[in-house]
């Protein structure tokens, strides 16, 4: 009742459905606004309660054209996903709340995510052992058993919470085929589906007009407990894609060209938007291959409005369950209701964008790489005449040096019973492998549906080119016969030879005698064409000197054709028993009749293993998790272990010390543990006090849900540069004592003589990516502060987060130039009332004060710091 946009409500399916329609505005501006950024400010428009979200984030978001860069605002996701790295330590954090919630006589049930969150167990495989099996011959993996109790419990103890069981697949994956919605409807509002991630991959869900990117797992446990993502509205690059796909062109070419684009654009960090009459082309295979390769070309989203071809899309992969098409006629009316849905032929719905890169789809154009080198790109219409200039070049990466009297050289062979003839261009070895650039579905669907069209058109291929076919796993040989066109790579001689590496490490089959004979007898320059990523001179066999990587269905074509020396635009691919010509482009088939059958077949098949591998969920009657003191795994982390249900005075620090004195430029990757556990680390010494060894140590990503092993892992980088030390390794020197120790050891001393601890730092103190225990282990190390010349933006929100003040040097000070030795004892004293950007005054030991700015943004940045964090505002206001 009390909401400030309750005037723009709006109704779906007689009153029914309510959403909030941001249109109602009669703002002219929000027409002009890219359709990512009226995602974000229909979040805000929802979620607007004066306190994360308010009314002037609405209006700096309505008034993004000049706004961007600028303006500072939240974005509330509609869910939140982790993988099973990063969900350990969060939902670790929320079964030790409950704990404490239940220990202060409060209701431990109340301990929920506020957000909806899925997550996903199987993102990173942890295997304990492995055992092999003589009988199955196969390796048996026996997954992480503490790990899988925890998160079985927590599927069923915690609401809010869908855990993906074990055996349904990575987190990119099984968010593209089963947990994205498009929309969401909760207590009868519908609105945009929307996720952040803790995986890079996260980006993929763009392409299905979801907007969503990856975070770091203290970003994601802060959204899991109501709190939005700060972010500086973005500059929106608007990615117009024009002209027709060239027939030949397979969706892996287009996909690599798109990314060259923009890779050579200089978008990092912006949105990407894409419109156009060249979208409706892109089935939603290459959008998403297109969302997912970001991190090339290092955008933030590159996203892909709703429209016929994703609701066609949602209606194959069956995604609503059984009220398919009356949630699909929802969506779509929805869409429309608040302009999320595209119709790309109509440029009267374009918006404005802070500029325009246009990519014509048709300048992007098949290729294949040789003959030595795969970075020698050849354009397939260029292919006969580059052949012709290699035999004329001197020897080198792309010449023979073939005199010119003996480039028209034929030789006769028999094989068989039949005579043939090979000249230099020849093709001998052909082979199909569906590994790296080659796995997407389409390509291997491409060339099943043309080997299907040869076949029917009365064509062969020669039998004495050494053909194959190597599918890189059982699916995909599934959904070629699923499909029907297995039989046809048969009938042309390309047989299933098996799942490993083949042709592309010389496993090839030796060429027949009469055919190896026939090329050394005219010195030939013989051809192999290949769809793999490995083909050096003499790789696949030392006769053939010429080798092609090619997509799989042109790897057909030239098979078909007998030669690289062709033009397929202007002579025939082959010639029937009845002497008819055919062309290329006659038995190409039509991106239509790809992307029907993809979605006819192999989509299909994967969203209905999908669903019958993911589990009921039931409730649990233990609200607490019964811990096992025994685990090295799982282990209740000491964040609220002096929680109290009165709210503090604002923490004073007096007479600190300084735990590490550090420079410029110090990473997260310095900070935070990752990588496998030294054997003569302070967490290795945990670990052998256990009674394990070191083969068990596995590494500190697996034990991310045991804070005791994070905490020594704090700091432990062997590239650490403390000036204490003088040297890199994770050593600093406890002042009182003079002795140099490990960081873990040092802190333990001064905690437990009750000395807080500060950190010294120079100048961008916290870059690099974003990891959960980066602020985590410095407040269980003692931590109360760090004093930097700057922070990385998103580290110091960490560090507020976790009850860590992150002071600033006032400009033009150090600790050079204040001349401090780092040995001093620091007292920071605080306001009886705190205030976002406040100055603090230091005071040392040695008789010195300055001053500092305390980087609090907001009022609810200092509360958290009264509170000593989120984690522990959140326990206090369920007490």
């Amino acid at each position: 009742a009390e909401h400030p946009y309750n005037h723009l409500i709006d109704t779906l399916k007689d009153g029914r459905i309510k959403f909030f329609n941001p249109q109602k505005l009669n703002d002219p501006r929000y027409d002009k606004l890219p359709l990512s950024i009226r995602v974000l400010l229909e979040a805000a428009i929802r979620n607007c309660d004066g306190v994360y979200t308010k009314e002037d984030d609405v209006q700096n978001l309505l008034d993004w054209q000049q706004q961007q860069n600028e303006a500072e605002v939240p974005f509330s996701p509609a869910r939140v996903l982790l993988q099973d790295f990063t969900g350990i330590p969060a939902m670790v954090d929320l079964a030790a709340m409950r704990d404490a919630v239940a220990k202060h006589g409060g209701d431990p049930g109340l301990v929920n995510p506020k957000c909806p969150t899925d997550l996903i167990v199987d993102h990173s495989l942890q295997i304990d052992y492995s055992k092999w099996s003589l009988k199955n011959q196969e390796v048996e993996l026996i997954r992480n058993k503490e790990r899988l109790q925890f998160f079985k419990w927590c599927s069923k103890a915690f609401k809010n919470v869908n855990v993906v069981p074990p055996d349904v697949g990575a987190v990119h994956q099984v968010n593209l085929e089963y947990l994205s919605r498009a929309i969401q409807v909760t207590d009868g509002f519908i609105y945009p589906d929307s996720v952040v991630g803790t995986d890079s991959h996260t980006t993929m869900i763009n392409g299905l007009g979801i907007l969503g990117w990856g975070v770091g797992g203290i970003e994601s446990e802060a959204v899991m407990l109501g709190q939005p993502v700060s972010l500086t509205l973005p500059h929106v690059v608007g990615c117009k894609l024009v002209g027709s796909i060239n027939p030949l062109t397979t969706s892996i070419d287009i996909v690599l060209g798109i990314t060259k684009h923009l890779r050579q654009a200089g978008i990092a960090g912006k949105f990407v938007e894409f419109f156009g009459p060249g979208v409706s082309q892109l089935s939603v295979p290459d959008r998403t291959t297109i969302a997912n390769m970001c991190p090339e070309y290092n955008a933030t989203v590159s996203f892909f409005p709703v429209d016929q071809v994703t609701l066609k899309h949602f209606k194959k992969t069956s995604k609503f369950g059984r009220s398919d098409a009356e949630k699909l006629e929802l969506l779509e009316s929805y869409m429309r209701a608040v302009k999320l849905f595209r119709s790309y032929g109509e440029p009267s719905e374009d918006p404005q964008y802070s500029e325009v890169i246009e990519i014509n789809l048709s300048s992007i154009v098949p290729c294949v790489s040789g003959p030595k080198r795969p970075q020698d790109r050849v354009a397939v219409s260029s292919m006969k005449e580059d052949f012709q200039s290699c035999l004329n070049e001197k020897v080198g990466f792309k010449g023979f040096h073939v005199s010119k009297e003996k480039q028209d050289k034929r030789v006769p062979f028999l094989h068989c019973g039949q005579e043939y003839q090979l000249a230099h261009g020849s093709l001998v070895i052909a082979a199909v492998i569906s590994c790296t650039n080659n796995c997407n579905p389409s390509v291997m669907l491409t060339a099943g549906l043309l080997a299907k069209k040869a076949v029917e058109a009365g064509l062969v291929v020669k039998p004495y080119i050494r053909t194959s076919l190597a599918p890189g796993s059982g699916m995909v040989t599934h959904y070629l016969n699923t499909s029907g066109v297995l039989p046809y790579f048969s009938q042309l001689g390309f047989e299933v030879s098996g799942y490993g590496c083949a042709t592309c490490v010389g496993n090839t089959a030796p060429l027949p005698d009469a055919v190896v004979d026939a090329i050394k007898q005219g010195d030939l320059v013989a051809c192999g064409v290949l769809s793999g990523n490995r083909h050096f001179e003499g790789r696949l066999c030392n006769c053939v000197r010429a080798n092609y990587l090619a997509s799989p269905p042109l790897v057909v074509a030239y098979a078909l054709a007998g030669t690289v020396g062709i033009d397929f635009e202007k002579e025939p691919v082959g010639v029937t028993s009845e002497g008819k010509e055919v062309y290329l482009c006659d038995i190409w088939p039509s991106r239509e009749e790809v992307q029907q059958t993809e979605e006819d077949t192999v989509i299909c098949s994967i969203f209905k293993d999908l669903r019958g591998r993911m589990e009921v969920r039931t409730r649990s009657n233990s609200v607490l998790f019964p811990w096992d003191h025994k685990s090295t795994y799982i282990r209740s982390p000491s964040f609220f272990s002096k929680l109290s249900k009165e709210v503090p005075p604002p923490p004073s620090i007096e007479n600190a010390h300084v735990l590490l004195f550090l420079g410029n430029k110090v990473l997260t990757d310095h900070i935070s543990p990752a990588g496998s556990i030294a054997r003569v680390s302070a967490a290795a010494k945990y670990l052998l006090s256990k009674r394990l060894t070191p083969r068990e140590f596995n590494s500190y990503g697996a034990r991310r849900g045991n804070d005791a092993v994070m905490t020594r892992g704090t700091f432990a980088s062997i590239k650490l540069q403390n000036r204490f030390i003088g040297k890199p390794g994770p050593k600093t020197l406890h002042i009182p004592s003079g002795l140099t120790l490990d960081v873990f050891e040092a802190a333990d001393r001064y905690q437990r003589d009750g000395v807080p601890l500060i950190i010294l730092a120079g100048k961008d103190y916290g870059s690099g990516n974003s990891r959960d225990w980066v602020a985590k282990g410095p407040y269980l190390l003692g931590v109360r502060a760090v004093i930097a010349e700057s922070f990385e933006k998103l580290h110091k929100n960490q560090l507020v987060g976790m009850g860590i003040m992150p002071l600033q040097f006032l400009p033009g000070d150090s600790a050079d130039s204040l001349e401090l030795s780092g040995k001093e004892r620091f007292t920071i004293t605080q306001p009886d009332s705190p205030s976002p950007r406040q100055r603090l005054t230091v005071q040392t030991s040695q008789g010195k004060s300055f001053s500092v700015t305390a980087l609090f943004d907001t009022e609810m940045d200092v509360t958290y710091f009264r509170h000593g964090g989120l984690l522990r505002y959140v326990a206090r206001t369920l007490l």
